[in-house]
């Protein structure tokens, strides 16, 4: 099964986000950040649109300086060697995507929101979870956080949740999908969940395993490869009506 790259930084027309307007969120602020294509939702304790935007800003520009010197690196649907003089968050994703065998466009999303979401903690807030086009860091040491996943037209959309505990580290958790949204996928699968502590490899596991799903007869086969990806601590795959869940996963009906 071929690899492949995620969402590049580039404007893409899918931008309806429905799901926000279901969130409940107790306590604190919630706000959104935009630059360029760029759309995160974000819930902290105090308002920072300041320093959430500030934060996006950056990152963008370090991913976009570094496109721009090494235009490979948006397009491969490979892993490329790594580069060890490259700023932090770039080699963070050549390594996410080694792991998962895909190119490391695959983890921009985990990237932005992780990035991002170190940033408020950064600054002293008790907790913070950032949502970035269904990719999502997350820091909540004292709440449980109960994800809805949507699967596009499978029967089983919006009806079951991922239920995060209270943790003292963060927690990535990434969406992919062959039949919903713009990102590339070689798969068809509704929807393929990763949990990681780290939102990029998150990110890149969620592509690669959803890239091995064309049927349903293929979950448990894409499940027991991504078991064995370093990192991966959870998935949750949805092909039609059908489901499979493997690791550390609490499954929430909603």
């Amino acid at each position: 099964m071929p690899p492949t790259a995620a969402a590049s930084l580039r404007p893409n027309t899918y931008t309806h986000r429905f799901y926000r307007n279901l969130t409940h969120p107790a306590g604190g602020s919630a706000f959104q950040v935009h630059e360029g294509e760029s759309d995160l939702w974000i819930h902290t304790d105090h308002p920072r649109e300041v320093l959430a935007s500030r934060a996006l800003r950056e990152i963008r520009t370090i991913l976009t300086r570094h496109i721009a010197a090494n235009p490979e690196f948006k397009t491969a649907l490979v892993p490329l060697p790594p580069c060890y003089h490259c700023p932090q968050p770039v080699r963070e994703m050549l390594e996410a995507a080694r792991i998962a065998g895909v190119g490391p466009m695959a983890g921009v999303a985990g990237a932005v929101a992780r990035y991002v979401g170190q940033a408020i903690l950064h600054e002293g807030a008790l907790h913070v979870l950032v949502e970035n086009g269904g990719d999502l860091f997350i820091h909540r040491p004292h709440a449980h956080t109960t994800i809805a996943v949507f699967s596009g037209q499978s029967p089983l959309s919006m009806k079951i949740g991922i239920k995060i505990p209270p943790t003292a580290a963060p927690v990535g958790m990434a969406t992919s999908s062959g039949t919903v949204g713009p990102s590339l996928s070689f798969g068809k699968a509704d929807a393929v969940c990763a949990l990681s502590p780290n939102a990029i490899l998150a990110d890149t596991a969620a592509t690669a395993i959803a890239n091995r799903i064309r049927s349903t007869e293929d979950l448990e086969s894409a499940l027991a490869w991504g078991s064995a990806l370093e990192g991966v601590t959870g998935i949750v795959a949805v092909a039609g009506a059908d489901l499979a869940a493997w690791g550390e996963i609490e499954l929430v009906k909603l």
